[in-house]
């Protein structure tokens, strides 16, 4: 957990006199558009990316496909958004690969760990960099396996960031095992190019349990969607075993789901003010793990249906002002513990948020940082060996840092909605994935009194 030496601007995060009763559209998936990104650059056809994410996350995927001869225009067009709107498209140009070339990963897991396959295939040599942050986030495991692999990687055995990917224009593949008890992005990553591997891969997960298992289940949907042949557990493949054929990757055009993580502060909203929020375009069928939240939410006080409207379908999420503590397990869910953490933390009793160990070793340590953060407030939270125990207390005003972390920033909004005088520390960094939440949130607030 590091914060930043450079201290920006404190947001004054808003506190909401009344209940919240509002409609939110949220942007699209950065798991998704970022997949999909890599999928269209390996294709041996042009696609589309209707309504993707614009975020720091994926301008850096998007640009970093660029630097290694991918062709992405940006277009609007009326066809990529809900009738009678419209939205982004991005048409995806595949290239031969080639370097030299230069990524800056910043502080994104699925940029510094989707592309240095993806660079095996690649003419020449890619070099990776990124934000300190990015430096002390595991790495090591998909470097061991890219080499198992037949890829020439320097990283002078640091197992981390800098290096260089010394691409030979094609990888043998074939099978590895790796330990991905750190982030499931690790199998991912060997699985989305896959496909073009000569010998396609087979990914052996040896480690201890694997989390956020949604995220995997996502690159096995969509790698399918582009005609790749995957056998996985959950087919009747071997346990902890994955395995894609060689084949070739299909264009396609794919319109991105909202990021239902990034809906969590306005479900979140809903539930601690005993409000209503509609989220528009909530899928009925999903890999997101952002869906959890139906029933997540609704076991700490609120209830959701689906509802269609005139303007189209949505999710309606609804609180009574009251939230109940929660003892739930949250290993295939991790990224939503920071705004679970905030909800629990104003709940009427005791929570018990585990199998989440894993996020010590995100954007930043967010367990930690959540202990340390709601604990300032006047909160009573410990950390356990695998998660969080929170104890409800009256909480007060301050600074709530957020290490640069955007689901800190987002989490530490919601306590601010109904404790007054808490102020966010660097607002900005919810850029990473959710551009203009503080616009988003005042507009949110805007029938709820401010």
């Amino acid at each position: 957990m590091t914060e930043s030496s450079v201290q920006p601007a404190l947001w004054p995060a808003p506190y909401a006199n009344g209940s919240v009763k509002a409609t939110v559209t949220v942007p699209g998936s950065k798991s998704v558009t970022n997949r999909g990104l890599v999928l269209a650059a390996l294709a041996a056809e042009p696609g589309w990316l209707r309504r993707p994410l614009r975020s720091r996350d994926t301008l850096l995927m998007a640009d970093a496909l660029r630097a290694m001869g991918v062709g992405i225009e940006e277009t609007v067009s009326s066809s990529s958004a809900a009738p009678g709107h419209t939205g982004e498209a991005w048409r995806v140009i595949p290239a031969g690969l080639y370097g030299p070339a230069t990524v800056d990963v910043g502080n994104a897991g699925t940029v510094m760990r989707f592309l240095p396959p993806v660079a095996a295939l690649a003419d020449g040599p890619v070099r990776f960099d990124g934000d300190p942050r990015a430096y002390e986030r595991p790495l090591g495991a998909v470097i061991a396996a890219l080499r198992v692999l037949g890829a020439r990687i320097d990283d002078e055995n640091r197992g981390a960031l800098p290096l260089t990917v010394q691409g030979a224009g094609a990888l043998d593949g074939g099978s590895v095992e790796i330990d991905a008890s750190a982030s499931s992005q690790f199998v991912s990553s060997l699985l989305l190019s896959g496909p073009r591997f000569n010998q396609g891969v087979e990914v052996r997960h040896v480690g201890s349990a694997l989390p956020s298992m949604p995220h995997i289940r996502m690159t096995v949907d969509m790698l399918r969607g582009v005609g790749a042949q995957v056998d996985e557990p959950e087919t009747g493949g071997e346990p902890d075993v994955w395995r894609v054929s060689p084949s070739a990757v299909l264009g396609r055009d794919l319109t991105v789901e909202p990021d239902l993580s990034n809906a969590q502060p306005f479900l979140a909203a809903a539930l601690v003010t005993g409000g209503r929020v509609t989220i528009p375009d909530w899928p009925e069928r999903t890999t997101q793990p952002g869906d959890a939240l139906r029933r997540i939410f609704t076991e700490m006080g609120g209830s959701c249906a689906f509802t269609t409207t005139a303007e189209g379908g949505g999710l309606t999420f609804r609180g009574t002002g009251r939230v109940h503590g929660i003892d739930v397990d949250l290993s295939e869910v991790g990224e939503l513990t920071p705004g679970i953490a905030a909800v629990a933390a104003l709940a009427d009793s005791p929570s018990t948020l585990r199998g989440v160990s894993h996020l010590r070793l995100h954007e930043t340590d967010r367990l930690a940082a959540l202990t340390k953060e709601i604990n300032e407030l006047g909160g009573d939270v410990t950390e356990t060996a695998d998660g969080l125990h929170i104890r409800p207390r009256p909480l007060h005003g301050g600074v709530f840092h957020t290490y640069d972390d955007h689901r800190m920033a987002t989490a530490g909004s919601v306590i601010g909605l109904v404790t007054d005088g808490v102020e966010i520390e660097n607002v900005g960094t919810t850029a990473k994935t959710l551009p203009d939440f503080p616009l988003m949130w005042a507009g949110m607030l805007a029938g709820a009194g401010v």
